[in-house]
């Protein structure tokens, strides 16, 4: 079914078109680079998967219920809509609520891929484009695996969200190099990564539980490319340079901040949107996950140098100061060793199956020759 059937509302024209600005670089120089930017792209190339045949694609999906969603972590729960809705609208809800939030992750991978094949075409260091190559392939691949979740098992899609496509559109009009960078490596990566390990964590669902691992396994990577690259480059310059990019990191904070919300959804609910506002800001759940998302972007914000008054006095004021000293690499870590666990699960499963197979024609064997 085409995608547009599928949209909960009019996503508008089929075609974003973002003018993009800056230069294409080539380097002449192939025998040189960062040897812990090489060792990444490697292990890049070690880790490339077929989303196709890593994911168990038969498990079956309750599109009511995709993500095991607990009543209490939904913004409309105690309320008066709560109340009155019947256990078929509950379901619709989740439906929706999971819908808009892996559409969020699909549009965002497809920005990511835009992003990094920016990145390969305007860095100028060949160590640098190398890695970004892998990381392209990685971002088609999640982009086809969240487009084949929403199509194949929920049913459902909702547009783009107006404070990440503002976040992108930024991101790639700008013509500086390293700003895809910082917008999509850092803020929206980070951001997203957060996401997934919540979800990840706490659904007791397998087929998005094994997408959501899958994937942080490859964005870890990501986000260490990024911290790589820019703290060696932001090491050179001025500090009203760094004030510049600071400025732009406040901004792209209280736009994804403000992102997550939901209302959207709501509103398909016949809500309006001051009432959906409300109950989003009222909600206990929503606010920690709010601030918990920030657990991946503060540290590496922090980490590259982007660390002046300005920022710190903003992430003050977000609640999140005190996460610029969370162990990132920790953290990165433990993302690869779920999806490595998961692997070998997969793995010892198949290999039970294929003996149970040789079992079972062994025996049929050995009952025909008696």
């Amino acid at each position: 079914m085409p995608t547009f059937d599928l949209y909960t509302t009019d996503p508008g024209d089929p075609h974003w078109q973002v003018p993009a600005t800056g230069r294409a670089r080539f380097s002449w120089e192939y025998d040189d680079g960062r040897e812990r930017l090489l060792a990444l792209y490697q292990k890049g190339k070690d880790k490339q998967w077929d989303g196709q045949k890593r994911i168990d694609w038969d498990l079956e999906v309750d599109p009511h219920d995709p993500l095991g969603t607990p009543d209490e972590s939904i913004s409309l729960y105690g309320t008066k809509y709560w109340t009155k809705f019947t256990d078929h609208d509950k379901g619709e809800l989740r439906k929706h609520l999971a819908s808009w939030q892996f559409s969020q992750f699909l549009h965002g991978e497809q920005g990511a891929m835009v992003c990094a094949a920016r990145i390969v075409e305007s860095v100028p260091d060949l160590d640098a484009k190398l890695y970004s190559a892998t990381q392209v392939m990685d971002e088609a691949r999640h982009a086809e695996i969240y487009g084949r979740f929403l199509h194949e098992k929920i049913g459902m899609l909702y547009p783009i969200n107006d404070n990440l496509q503002s976040l992108l559109g930024d991101t790639l009009r700008d013509s500086r190099w390293d700003m895809p960078y910082l917008g999509m490596q850092v803020l929206i990566e980070g951001l997203a990564l957060a996401a997934f390990g919540m979800i990840r964590d706490t659904t007791d669902k397998p087929l998005p539980k094994q997408i959501l691992a899958y994937v942080m396994q490859d964005e870890a990577r990501h986000v260490a490319f990024g911290r790589m690259a820019l703290r060696d480059h932001y090491r050179q310059l001025s500090d009203a340079e760094l004030r510049e990019r600071e400025e732009f990191v406040i901004e792209g904070c209280y736009l994804m901040r403000d992102r997550l919300r939901g209302v959207e959804v709501l509103e398909n609910f016949g809500i309006p949107t001051a009432e959906a506002e409300e109950y989003s800001e009222r909600s206990e759940f929503l606010a920690l996950f709010r601030r918990l998302l920030f657990s991946r972007i503060v540290p590496c914000v922090k980490d590259i140098g982007l660390w002046g008054p300005r920022i710190q006095r903003a992430y003050v004021d977000m609640g999140v100061f005190e996460m610029g000293d969370s162990n990132l690499d920790l953290l990165m870590t433990q993302d690869e060793e779920i999806a490595d666990r998961l692997e070998t699960e997969r793995f010892e499963r198949e290999e039970r199956e294929r003996v149970a197979e040789v079992m079972e024609a062994v025996e049929e064997g050995a009952t025909h020759l008696a």
